[in-house]
């Protein structure tokens, strides 16, 4: 016993004499700006008491204080507090001189009900990358008064910690380098001279792979149509290569894929514009097997006023005739242009919707990216269906028992023997007539 409390005793030594042996470096000398240079924006800056005050003012755009150098991989700490203020950290970022705007990564603070901090947002640029429902156990980090934050920018890893607690486990390949920059947010006219402070700047550079942390923070894979090693090993799988049309056939010609109205161009599957029609161009495309229980991940980007769908438990041979086959869909939808979206009964046509059955709740979801793209993903798991759109669970619902038969009577479906409760169906990229783009389709099945 006492050879094993002294081995104890001696790895503990070892650690702590390799943690202080770490060489930071202090990126705020504590008495002034030196090193630091505002890049937009108008808020106020100073280095005042050994912190740096950011001060909102009625800037137009947000406010940047960055670095005079860039970083490439690097872990950072640093201590934060903000006054009700939403606010962030850059992280291998650049500025737009024409248009006076930085974008790239942000390491998020907000204090608000939402609790996002520890969170990564693409400033300008895509937007969220990294919501904190990916991760809810990270959403309780944040408190009150002056929180400590460590952030793990290594390769096409960004990994963020919040008190300690694990927040963000992001992949991505868009910026290698950039200057790390602190924010003051744009404020309203109640929230200008509201004040963000940072203390205890500091950054490690050199052997960072080293001193990397381990972290159980949910994995969220942004580089398109590929899989981690990670995601290997807990069982996903792409339905969509980013090159070819493999692993899909046309749902009325099975074995063949549509020889027109489908198109792969630049790591995306897209269907093309035809006359607005249900499956009047190249028609539905469907899996080349059928699933019956898993977590379905699909990214979709709409044109104005688009229509299309994400269709399971599909029996290609349950409609022969004309529009599309059958089966439960998660409806894909420019709501604001698309007539269908006033159609059906309480909005069940929607965006995210259950189609025809289930509607969505309003404003349970944002714009996924600037550029148009959203995240869809479906669970099924035995008679238990989920629909999710941006992190935002939309709704769920239990099939093959009394109340879900006597909702599919009152709907479309109403005449398709024993619909949505097959155990078993193809997965469905819907033919609606417009053009409407997907990538990193993925799958993992559940036992």
């Amino acid at each position: 016993m006492k050879r094993f409390c002294m081995l104890a005793v001696l790895a503990l030594l070892f650690s702590s004499a390799v943690l202080s042996a770490q060489p930071w470096e202090s990126l705020f000398n504590g008495k002034n700006l030196k090193g630091w240079k505002q890049v937009t924006g108008t808020a106020r800056f100073q280095a005042r008491d050994g912190m740096i005050i950011g001060t909102a003012t009625d800037s137009k755009v947000n406010s940047f204080l960055a670095t005079t150098r860039d970083y490439d991989d690097f872990i950072l700490e640093f201590d934060f507090l903000t006054e009700g203020l939403n606010s962030g950290v850059q992280l291998r970022s650049h500025v737009n001189k024409e248009k006076g705007r930085v974008f790239g990564y942000q390491f998020e603070i907000d204090p608000s009900e939402r609790a996002w901090t520890g969170g990564i947002y693409d400033e300008v640029r895509r937007l969220w990358l990294y919501r904190m429902t990916e991760n809810p156990a990270g959403k309780a980090a944040y408190h009150t008064g002056w929180n400590s934050a460590r952030i793990e920018v290594i390769g096409k890893h960004i990994r963020t910690w919040v008190n300690g607690i694990p927040c963000t486990n992001l992949i991505d390949d868009v910026d290698a380098s950039g200057f790390i920059a602190l924010q003051v947010h744009t404020a309203s006219p109640e929230m200008q001279g509201s004040k963000v402070c940072w203390k205890n700047i500091r950054i490690l550079t050199q052997d960072v792979a080293r001193y990397a942390t381990p972290t159980d923070a949910p994995a969220v894979n942004c580089i398109a149509n590929t899989l981690t090693p990670e995601e290997i090993a807990d069982g996903w799988k792409l339905l969509f290569d980013g090159k070819t049309t493999k692993g899909w056939q046309s749902a009325r010609r099975l074995g063949t894929f549509p020889d027109h109205g489908w198109s792969v161009e630049d790591g995306v599957l897209s269907v093309n514009k035809g006359d607005g029609g249900e499956s009047r161009n190249g028609g539905d495309i469907i899996t080349d097997r059928q699933y019956r229980n898993f977590i379905l991940k699909v990214d979709f980007k709409l044109t104005p006023g688009a229509n299309s769908g994400i269709k399971y438990f599909v029996d290609p041979f349950m409609n022969q005739g004309a529009g599309s086959s059958i089966g439960c869909e998660f409806q894909v939808l420019d709501d604001e242009r698309h007539p269908d979206a006033k159609l059906g009964v309480r909005g069940n046509r929607t965006m995210g919707s259950l189609y025809d059955l289930i509607p969505a709740p309003k404003g349970e979801w944002e714009s996924y990216t600037i550029d148009g793209w959203q995240r869809a993903m479906v669970i099924v798991n035995g008679n238990h269906v989920e629909h999710w759109l941006n992190g935002h669970k939309l709704l769920e619902y239990e099939r093959n028992n009394q109340m879900w038969n006597a909702l599919v009577a009152y709907s479309k479906y109403r005449d398709w023997p024993n619909f949505g409760n097959a155990e078993q169906g193809y997965i469905l990229l819907q033919d609606h007539g417009d053009h409407v783009s997907y990538r990193n389709i993925k799958i993992k099945e559940l036992p």
